[in-house]
């Protein structure tokens, strides 16, 4: 079993963006959970590598991403805890291929959209990672200490984050519009 440790944060970032649509049109849930893979690929290039869409066994949404973020491949297993509208809370047991080797890291991913005004929306992508006990155990057996790593995971994290946000907004947008 993975041990979470919640009370470290490995990195955190939130972006926003307003997009020209009104709230009452957007389904961040039905877009995230038929969102092409070509699409996906085009709301980060060239990070996003590949995406779809499934179920736990239990029955719960699933978000499956593929991407890289700074140096390492990531998949995601992001299991729905919120799949509403206006708001996704996703939460992953990631898995991290790094040069030196394989990882697990815990991922939060919530997407949310507030009105502006009778027009427009804003979207904020917020992105949480939590080392796993596996994490710091395979940090410490490199020699990397907590503060490298976090540095490092924040940098190229909240980069991507900052990157991908509007992307996804307006492909949220457009989304919204197809359906009318």
């Amino acid at each position: 079993m993975t041990v979470i440790r919640t009370d470290l944060v490995l990195s955190q970032s939130a972006f926003s963006h307003v997009i020209d649509v009104p709230f009452e049109k957007i389904d961040i849930a039905k877009w995230l959970f038929s969102l092409p893979d070509a699409e996906y690929q085009r709301c980060a290039p060239p990070d996003h590598i590949a995406a779809g869409a499934t179920y736990t066994d239990d029955g719960r949404r699933m978000s499956i991403n593929v991407e890289m973020i700074g140096t390492g491949l990531v998949v995601q297993h992001y299991v729905g805890e919120i799949t509403e509208p206006a708001h996704c809370r996703m939460v992953s047991t990631s898995d991290v291929f790094t040069p030196k080797g394989r990882t697990k890291v815990q991922v939060i991913w919530d997407l949310s959209v507030k009105k502006v005004d009778a027009q427009r929306s804003e979207y904020t992508n917020s992105v949480v990672s939590h080392p796993t006990e596996e994490f710091l155990a395979f940090i410490k057996e490199h020699g990397i200490s907590w503060e490298q790593a976090s540095a490092d995971r924040q940098a190229s994290s909240g980069d991507h984050n900052r990157r991908e946000t509007p992307l996804f907004a307006e492909s949220i947008a457009r989304a919204a519009r197809a359906a009318g």
